[in-house]
C-alpha cells in the first residue's frame, strides 16, 4: 500500500506553492505529478530489494531535473538553485532516495565543475550530467575525515604530468551505479602556510573518470535507510588521472568544497521540508479516515494537536530553505541561513516521521506505508553534508562566539 494525496492532487496541508512564481508552481505541479504516478510505485519496490532506481532516473532526466540550474549552452534548462530545491521537495515527499539522487547528482555532481570547472572540463561532463545519461561523486569524506575535514589523508603527487591519487573515502552516494562516470575528490597535494604562520595541508580536488585503473567502488553499504540510493566506500590505489583533471585551482579544495557544501545544505534542508509534508499529507488523512472511541482519531485532541505541531514544523522548514535560496540566488552571503534551514529542516523531518508513526500505531511500524520509510529515513538529514552540531558550530561563529 502506498500513500498518495486526495482526487484534487492538493492535500489540505499543502502550502508548498505559495509564494512562488507562476513557472516555479508549474515545475511543483509537474514534479508532484511524477512523484506520485511514477516515483511513489517505484520506491516500494526498490526500497524493499535495496536496488537503484534506473528507469526512473531515466524519466527524471528526460524531465530536465538533473539540468535544472545547469546553463543552455551545457544541455541545462537555464534555472536556478530555487528551481531544483523545488523538485527536490516534491521528490522528497514520496521518496528520499530519489530525491537525494537528484541532489547529490547536481550539488556535488554538477555544481563543482560549474564553479569551478575550465571551459573543456564542463563541455567534457556537465551536458550527460545535465542530461541524467551519467552520474558523478563527490568523494570528501573519510575514515578519519568527516566533520573535521582537514583530516584528509587521501593524497595526489605529480608524476610525469600525472596525478597519482592514494586513499579512500567513505560514504559517497552515487560512486557506485552503472551510469557513475565522474568522481570528484579531494586530496592533499602538498603543504603550505596559514595566515598564523602555521604548517598546514595543501587540499586540491581532482577529477577521477570512471572507470579509472585503481579506481574501485567497494560494496554498498547496507543502511537504516535510503535504501534505494547508491551509497559506497571507495579505494584508490595508484589512480592515474592528467593534470589537466586539477578542478579549480590548486590548493583552493578546501575553500571550493566549503562552499559547495553551504549550497548543498540548502537542497538538503529542501529534502527535509518535502520529507516533513510526506510525513504531514499521510498523517492529516489517516487521522480523517481511521475511526477510534467512536470518532474519526483526527477529532480527538491530542492527535489534532500533534500534526497541527506538524504542520508548524513544515511551514517554518520551508519558509527557512527558500530564505536561504534567495539570498543565494541575489549573491548575498548565504553560508549562516544554510545552516539554520539545515537543522530546522532536518529536525522538522525526524520530528514529523517520528510523531507519523505514532498516529499510525501499528501500521506505522510496517514497511509497505510511507510514514516506515520517512521514520528510516530521515535521521540522516541531521548527519549527512554537515552534522547538527557543525552547523551550531557554524552558526556560534557567525555570532562572534567562536
Amino acid at each position: 500500500m502506498t500513500d498518495v494525496l486526495n482526487s484534487t492532487g492538493k492535500a489540505d496541508t499543502d502550502l508548498s506553492t505559495v509564494g512562488l512564481s507562476e513557472e516555479l508552481a508549474a515545475l511543483a505541479a509537474m514534479v508532484r505529478d511524477f512523484a506520485q504516478t511514477v516515483v511513489a510505485p517505484a520506491a516500494v519496490t526498490h526500497d524493499a530489494a535495496h536496488t537503484f532506481p534506473y528507469e526512473v532516473v531515466a524519466q527524471m532526466g528526460e524531465l530536465g531535473l538533473f539540468g535544472l540550474p545547469v546553463p543552455e549552452e551545457y544541455g541545462g534548462m537555464g534555472g536556478d538553485h530555487t528551481a531544483l530545491c523545488v523538485a527536490i521537495e516534491e521528490l522528497a515527499r514520496v521518496d528520499q532516495s530519489i530525491a537525494i539522487t537528484l541532489e547529490a547528482g547536481v550539488s556535488l555532481g554538477i555544481s563543482p565543475l560549474l564553479h569551478y570547472g575550465t571551459e573543456e572540463q564542463k563541455a567534457a561532463w556537465v551536458p550527460d550530467l545535465a542530461a541524467g545519461r551519467a552520474l558523478a561523486g563527490f568523494g570528501l569524506t573519510e575514515p578519519e575525515a568527516g566533520s573535521d575535514a582537514s583530516g584528509t589523508r587521501t593524497t595526489a603527487r605529480l608524476e610525469d604530468g600525472q596525478w597519482v591519487i592514494n586513499g579512500s573515502k567513505e560514504f559517497i552516494t552515487n560512486s557506485g551505479t552503472d551510469i557513475t562516470r565522474l568522481v570528484t575528490v579531494t586530496a592533499v597535494t602538498g603543504t603550505g602556510v596559514d595566515r598564523k604562520g602555521r604548517e598546514r595541508k595543501e587540499i586540491s580536488t581532482l577529477l577521477v573518470p570512471v572507470p579509472t585503473e585503481g579506481f574501485r567502488a567497494e560494496k554498498a553499504y547496507d543502511k537504516v535507510g535510503w535504501n534505494s540510493s547508491d551509497t559506497h566506500p571507495l579505494t584508490l590505489t595508484d589512480v592515474r588521472v592528467p593534470e589537466a583533471n586539477l578542478l579549480g585551482e590548486r590548493g583552493r579544495g578546501y575553500a571550493n568544497f566549503v562552499h559547495t557544501l553551504d549550497e548543498g545544505r540548502i537542497a538538503i534542508a529542501a529534502l527535509g521540508t518535502g520529507a516533513a509534508q510526506g510525513c504531514l499529507d499521510a498523517s492529516v488523512r489517516y487521522a480523517k479516515e481511521r475511526q477510534a472511541f467512536g470518532s474519526a482519531i483526527g477529532h480527538h485532541q491530542a492527535i489534532a494537536f500533534k500534526i497541527a505541531r506538524m504542520q508548524v514544523r513544515v511551514h517554518t522548514a520551508r519558509l527557512a530553505w527558500r530564505d536561504a535560496a534567495a539570498r543565494m540566488t541575489a549573491g548575498k552571503p548565504f553560508k549562516t541561513q544554510a545552516s539554520i534551514a539545515k537543522i530546522v529542516a532536518g529536525e522538522a523531518a525526524m520530528d514529523n516521521a517520528r510523531d507519523a508513526t505514532q498516529i499510525f500505531g501499528g501500521y506505522g511500524f510496517i514497511n509497505e506505508f510511507v510514514v516506515a520509510r520517512h521514520y528510516r529515513d530521515s535521521k540522516i538529514l541531521e548527519i549527512g553534508e554537515g552534522t547538527t552540531e557543525v552547523q551550531q558550530m557554524l552558526i556560534a561563529r557567525s555570532l562572534g562566539l567562536e
